[in-house]
Order: structure tokens, then sequence, then C-alpha cells
């Protein structure tokens, strides 16, 4: 049943006047439908609130508190609705390249534009009935994450296989209109939308400036699990170095024209090409940064005021295990901490993906179980430190379903998650990081956010 409250906060306004069970069915008049329904019309000082206990008597309330703060509901469901589906069979979809036998959510192909609000999810438009559009509008639901790979109609029904997924496009310039932000991505598929598709698509993007306020181009990922699947070709060395000047020097005429270079290239393609990422402040506010855009150079920036304001943390001896990709990077960032304090031992492990493929290099996509293969009978030191997007954060398990607890076992070492962020990075390998319990989250928002995780592969 929808709207059932699961627990009430101690101290929120609402303690002692409804009991878990209930359902709350409107705000000051407004129908509650789901979370958005629920975040916009409780952010009122005064409310006015009908609810319903589980025997379907209703009852009326009102309470006061500081506009703009917490009701203090945890529902049943984190959507307080179910999720919405994807109603696309993309040719790129990495969720059609995962092998048998994997847990259920990661098989789960979510297309909702509330995850795209709460939780940064991408999503594609094309599932969104009419109300749904005038209610972004109406509530002026900003920023929203789209997925677009193309602005040519044609080419966005073969690539999504959705005959509706053009006119999604439509729909996008009916949201600038009204002033809604978005956020857009193109996953780049060598052969089908680069190139001259893609200068088309940046070229009617940067038409719907300041609306659209981001977009990012990464490259297609490709596992080995893709029999029978549209044929793909993954970005070879010299692909990639051209995309990057394509895209980079589209940005230039941006920043001449607009103020903001508006597009960037995620940092796989600077990986893949061999090159050096751009400097800290070509990357202007780092919009895009959970979609590995600068994430990298953002570490070292990170890292190296960390390590200016460090004190000598003695002989700390450690492991760090991340992708193929982000290793050479990371091996850099280590060699300057031990430069400056020679006592410290820092090792980093590249590990090769054999459960997805080869292609697959980034961290976030590492498994349990590749990382013990791996590692196992190797000199990790005091502790081992992972990117903390290899691992759900309320189950702490890995995309094979190997728990972290049972890594550490196998590996005979704490392993230590860490944060995509510079300080937190210094403060493991400086040892001043302990280990974080698994929490017990809302199996709705976990299964969101997990989708988040799969839908944006290039964030290490």
């Amino acid at each position: 049943m929808e709207n059932v409250i699961r627990s009430i906060d101690p101290g929120s306004p609402l303690e002692r006047k409804a009991v878990p069970g209930d359902r709350l069915l409107s705000i000051n008049g407004q129908r509650i439908i789901d979370v958005l329904d629920y975040k916009f019309y409780a952010y009122d000082r005064d409310l006015h609130l009908v609810l319903a206990h589980a025997d379907g008597r209703e009852f009326r309330l009102h309470v006061r508190k500081p506009e703009g703060g917490d009701l203090g509901l945890d529902f049943e469901s984190y959507l307080m609705d179910r999720p919405r589906s994807c109603a696309n069979n993309c040719i790129f979809c990495f969720i059609d390249q995962l092998p048998k036998g994997m847990r259920r959510t990661m098989y789960f192909k979510d297309d909702d534009a509330r995850l795209s609000f709460l939780l940064g999810n991408y999503i594609t438009l094309t599932n969104l009935s009419e109300r749904e559009i005038e209610r972004i509008i109406a509530l002026h639901v900003s920023p929203v994450n789209v997925s677009v790979h193309t602005m040519n109609p044609e080419l966005r029904v073969k690539m999504l296989r959705n005959p509706r997924a053009g006119e999604s496009i439509a729909t996008m310039k009916r949201l600038a209109r009204a002033g809604i932000i978005m956020n857009c991505q193109i996953v780049c598929c060598p052969g089908i939308n680069d190139s001259d598709e893609l200068e088309t698509s940046m070229r009617e993007l940067a038409a719907l400036y300041p609306a659209v306020h981001s977009v990012s181009i990464v490259p297609v990922g490709v596992t080995r699990f893709r029999d029978g699947l549209y044929p793909l070709e993954t970005f070879t060395p010299g692909h990639a170095a051209e995309t990057i000047d394509q895209v980079t020097a589209f940005g230039d005429r941006c920043v001449e024209q607009l103020g903001t270079r508006l597009f960037f290239c995620g940092d796989e393609l600077y990986l893949r090409a061999g090159r050096e990422l751009p400097p800290d402040e070509f990357y202007e506010e780092y919009t895009q940064l959970e979609n590995g855009i600068g994430m990298l150079r953002l570490l070292e920036t990170e890292f190296a005021s960390a390590l200016k304001l460090s004190e000598d943390p003695g002989a700390q001896d450690c492991s760090i295990a991340t992708g193929m990709a982000a290793a050479p990077w990371l091996r850099m960032l280590a060699e300057r901490a031990m430069a400056r304090w020679p006592a410290l031992r820092v090792r980093v492990y590249a590990i090769q993906n054999d459960f997805f493929g080869p292609q697959i290099t980034v961290a976030g996509l590492v498994t349990g179980g590749d990382l013990i293969r791996q590692l196992r009978g190797k000199h990790l030191g005091d502790r081992l430190l992972i990117s903390q997007n290899m691992l759900r954060r309320e189950e702490r398990d890995f995309l094979d379903d190997v728990t972290l607890r049972e890594a550490e076992e196998a590996l005979g070492i704490p392993i230590i998650p860490v944060e995509s962020d510079g300080f937190d990075l210094w403060d493991a390998i400086a040892g001043e990081k302990e280990p974080e319990l698994p929490q017990d989250g809302n199996s709705e928002k976990s299964l969101a956010q997990e989708s988040f995780y799969r839908y944006n592969p290039g964030r290490d």
C-alpha cells in the first residue's frame, strides 16, 4: 500500500500524533501521490494534513514547523510509489550486458524522473505522461538529469529502440522554455552518434542554454556478455583523442559565446587516449562530477591540499586496489605522499575486470571475486583501500554479491571503502579512517542508488 508511514522521527511535529502504519493522504488540500508531492507541499510552515489509520478511518491534523523543516516521516517505500521502469531497449544498455544469476535488483531498469531530481539518476524522458511533464513545470522540479545521446529524432528512435524516443526532444525544449535546468549525458557509441552526429547534438543542445546547464560525453561500456545484442565498437586511443579534440573545440566556442564550456568529456576518454586531464579551472563548477567528469582531477587537487596540510603519519603501510584506468593516476598520488613522508608505504594494484571483461576498466565495476583472486597472496600491508563506488552503500557488498566481510576474511586484512575525495583518500592512507559498519537502508532507496550506480559506470 502506498504512502504508508514506516517510522516517525523522535521530536518531529507528528510524534505522538500519528503512528507507523498510518497513511498520508493530503497536505493543505493537495493529494500526496509520491515523494515529490510530499517534499514540495510539506515545505510550508502551517500544514493541514489528512491521514488514514490502518483500518481506513481518516483523521486530520494541523501542525506548525519551521519553513522548509522536515516532518520526520519515513515511508515503507522511499518513493511512496512504485519505481518507474524503463520503456526503452537501448542498443548500449549496460543492464542487457549483465550475466545471468546476479541479484534481482541488478536487472531493474530505472527511468524515473523523481529519482533524477532526488538522487541524480539520468532519465530518457520517454515514459513521462502529460501529467508528469506538467507537474515538473508546475513544481519547478529542477535540475533534471537527461540521457540525451542524440538530438537527431530518427537516430534517437534507433538507439533507444522506442518509437516515442524522438518525441522526448520536444519535451526537452518544452522544459527549457519553462526554465527547468537540465544536466545532460551523451553515451557516445563509435560509428553511431559520434563525429558529425555528435557535432549536431552539441549545437542543438547549446541552443537550449541556459536551461541546458552541462553536457557530459562518456564512452559506451561494453562487457563480454553481448551475445545476440546490437554490435558495438569500443573507443580506440585514436578515436578517443579525436572525440576529445572535437568536444574541446566546441566547448572553447561556447566559452567565447556563452561564458561557459558546457560540454565535457568523461575522464575515461582521456585515459583511453593517453591524454593528460585538463587543469582544475577547465571543469568550472564540476557539475557532473558524479558522472565521472573531472573526478580524477579534483581528486588530485584535493589530495595535494590534504598532503600540504598533513602531519607526519608515521610508518603507515597500506595498499590501494582500483580499476585498470585509474591505477596510474593513483600511483602518482601515492608516490607524492611517499616523497613527502618517507616512512609511508603505499602500493597500488590494478584489478583487471575478468568478471565483465577487460574492456571494462573503471574502479566502480570491480567485483569482489576479481579483487580476491588477484590480490590473494600479495603483500597488502595493514589495510586495503578501495573505491566506495565498488559497493552498495547500505548492504556493503560488491556487484557479484561478495560481501565486504567475505573479502576481508579471504584476504585476511581490513578493507576501507574510500569516497571519491582527496581528503578522504589521505585520511585512509594516514590511518585516520575507520572501517564503516553496514547500514539498514530503505530498500527502495537502495535500489534507486544502485540504479544510478549502474547507469553511470564511469565513476571511479
